[in-house]
């Protein structure tokens, strides 16, 4: 199968640098699926679970929270703010936050507070899903 150049960088360094056949990110107007031969495109990530597939079945599934992604020719590049691999993921402690920002979206009364809520809600269920 035909790949392309990935490289997945954090402010903490590099997540991951090679090739891959498949990327399936949350950006702001929803999933994004990168192929071999994408045309040339840019845009800010949202909160959501990212996929990739290195290899036929082989993937590596992430907790993504912000950033941007961009693809040029036969380079695609992820610039997270934070990308956590599913194998470093605490599922329980995931559970515990999902819980936690719940109970504060129900009590939230600014717009600020319901937005902050909803941020936290939604980070903690991409960590539960890429986890499973």
């Amino acid at each position: 199968m035909t790949t392309f150049h990935l490289q997945i960088v954090t402010p903490d360094g590099g997540f991951y640098d090679g090739n891959a056949e498949k990327l399936i990110v949350r950006a702001l107007g929803g999933d994004v699926c990168i192929l071999p031969r994408h045309a040339p495109f840019v845009t800010a990530l949202g909160i959501g679970e990212a996929t990739v597939v290195l290899g036929g079945d082989l993937r590596r599934k992430a907790a993504c929270a912000g950033g941007m992604l961009s693809v040029t020719g036969q380079d695609v590049r992820l610039v997270a703010t934070t990308f956590e691999g599913a194998e470093n993921i605490d599922k329980q402690r995931a559970q515990r936050a999902e819980e936690k920002a719940r109970k504060k979206l129900e009590s939230a009364q600014t717009t600020a507070e319901i937005e902050l809520a909803k941020a936290k809600l939604y980070r903690a269920l991409a960590r539960i899903k890429a986890a499973e």
